[in-house]
């Protein structure tokens, strides 16, 4: 870091601006080029190296074939590779399309065929390849590009990986539809830059069940993605170049860490340490190691860290803003973190067709409890009737949240229906309901599609999990609707407990609990204990899961009724 680098904020609203998100890199690499950029497993990679390669790929990809537009996958983990293609795709005028690694192949090839993917970038992990090399060959792909896994080690790991972990690498032939990576990262030709209208053409097609529940391709342009990086990086207080060090465990491939985590810290000049996954020793090592400043996640990561000794705990000090999304963070457990780390967290609120970013609580001013916080700079927020779109409701009225700015979605790909169903009126409808309070803060009272209608009273499963948070035994709980013969559905809640309070503390105990903090028609017909919940590819609790398995259990008492 420079003395010229720390003087300077980035981000700053004022100073926002549309632009090609490759320049992001770019512009970082050529003011600081040896300014350290990724930590993968101990090994340290510049910007200036990043870029470079970016260039060879971008090169490649050209002599490849991919024209302006054209779709490039990335069925990645967090790794170098990940931010190497991510950048060399665009570089080439090329659109990045996030593939999740948790994602069957029936689920990939459907991606595949629906965004028109050319090409895929793959690890040689057998894990991964062995399910991406059957999408390739029922599917319209063209080719996949191979990374090895080892080759982005540090010298003695990558050595002692060949040999100790050689069973987990699958054995992969070179051929015309099987490239090694290297080969693009060898390849000695310049690129040619391809001119980019940030208000059109696409940067991501980012897939999302949307605010309908299929599984669309969100179109995120160059505009989308720079301008929400700037909103993002504008409301964690004004960051300096080339200072910022930032825990880079939550996935690429998900679009708040493509935006808060890569995007963002690219844009500072700052440090990445990163994770192919989350657990909670390697995460709280590289928060030592590296006296991370910055700590983007989702509340069950945050949960987890509670749990960790003391010394660890002491190391996170170094840790000045946690920003929580992704999920709604209860307050008992924002307060205990708070408490426990001595920093401070920001919950913010966005969602995919948002390009990650709507509301944040600012780092300096009132950072309310329970609030998802202000509108990111050049964004509006508006409640509207739930039954009737085109009626905005007065401040403190819960209603559906609709959103206008710089970072809301073009459209869903290949989906003009469902596009005009979500942005008819002229703003993105969530499909979350909320209410904005007198100053202004968002407060989201929950998701649409997870009302509970019980004897014609509306219950929202986010009032009963909170109460449940504020017992001290409690470290997960969520709640779903299920069938009742006489009210139509009632409440039932499943909690994972502490570990101390294991073997003490019962359904029955918590249902005594809720009986003073929530509604009679809230109360929970039942309270599953259990040692673990479903959770979703970036670690947040998952209802769909348990609503299949009532389903089924269901189905099967009406069968043997």
């Amino acid at each position: 870091m420079t003395n010229e680098s720390a003087k300077t904020n980035v981000g700053r609203p004022e100073e926002a601006r549309p632009m090609p998100v490759q320049a992001l890199l770019e512009q970082a690499a050529k003011r600081a080029p040896q300014q350290s950029y990724l930590d993968f497993l101990g090994r340290i990679y510049t910007y200036g190296e990043i870029n470079a390669q970016a260039d060879r790929v971008a090169a490649a990809l050209q002599a490849m074939g991919l024209d302006k537009g054209d779709r490039v996958g990335l069925f990645l983990p967090n790794c170098p590779q990940y931010v190497i293609f991510y950048y060399a795709v665009l570089k080439a005028g090329g659109t990045v399309v996030n593939f999740s690694p948790l994602y069957s192949t029936p689920e990939l090839i459907h991606q595949v065929e629906d965004s028109q993917t050319d090409f895929m970038v793959c690890l040689d992990l057998a894990a991964l390849y062995d399910t991406i090399n059957a999408v390739l060959e029922a599917s319209r792909l063209k080719a996949l590009i191979v990374c090895s896994f080892a080759d982005a080690l540090p010298v003695a790991a990558r050595w002692a990986f060949r040999v100790a972990k050689r069973q987990l690498v699958a054995r992969v032939k070179p051929c015309e539809r099987r490239i090694p990576a290297r080969r693009l990262l060898r390849h000695t030709g310049s690129y040619e830059r391809r001119p980019v209208d940030p208000a059109e053409d696409l940067a991501l097609l980012q897939y999302t069940g949307g605010t309908t529940g299929v599984p669309k391709g969100a179109m995120l342009t160059h505009a989308n993605v720079s301008m929400a990086t700037q909103q993002a990086i504008g409301a964690q207080g004004g960051l300096a170049f080339g200072v910022e060090r930032m825990l880079g465990a939550l996935p690429f491939f998900h679009i708040f860490a493509n935006i808060t985590v890569l995007n963002g810290m690219t844009m500072c000049g700052g440090l990445i340490a990163i994770l192919p996954k989350f657990e909670l020793k390697p995460a709280l090592k590289a928060i030592k190691r590296h006296r991370i400043t910055l700590m983007p996640g989702v509340p069950t990561m945050f949960q987890a860290m509670l749990g960790a000794d003391a010394e660890a705990l002491a190391a996170m000090k170094s840790v000045r803003v946690s920003i929580s999304g992704g999920a709604p963070m209860a307050v008992e457990l924002k307060k205990k973190f708070e408490q426990t780390s001595g920093g401070i967290i920001v919950e913010g609120y966005g969602l995919t067709e948002s390009t990650s970013i709507a509301s944040v609580n600012p780092v300096h001013g009132v950072n309310k409890a329970g609030s998802v916080g202000l509108p990111v700079p050049g964004t509006q927020v508006l409640i509207v009737d739930k039954d009737d779109p085109a009626r905005i409701l007065p401040q403190g009225e819960v209603g559906e949240i609709c959103l206008r700015g710089p970072q809301v979605m073009r459209g869903y790909w290949h989906r003009p229906e469902a596009t005009a169903a979500v942005l008819g009126h002229g703003y993105l409808q969530t499909g979350d309901l909320g209410y904005l309070d007198e100053d202004g803060y968002l407060f989201i009272v929950d998701r649409l599609k997870d009302m509970i209608t019980v004897g014609g009273f509306k219950v929202f499963p986010r009032m009963i999990e909170e109460a449940l948070y504020a017992h001290g035994s409690v470290r997960e709980a969520t709640v779903i609707g299920i069938p009742d013969e006489y009210l139509g559905q009632r409440p039932k809640a499943f909690v994972v407990l502490n570990d101390d309070a294991k073997g003490h503390v019962t359904a029955d105990d918590l249902k005594a609990y809720l009986k003073t903090r929530i509604g009679k028609h809230e109360q929970p017909a039942s309270i599953e204990l259990r040692d673990a919940l479903p959770k979703t590819m970036i670690g947040k609790l998952s209802k769909k899961e348990l609503v299949a398995e009532e389903h089924t259990a269901s189905t099967r008492k009406e069968q043997l009724a």
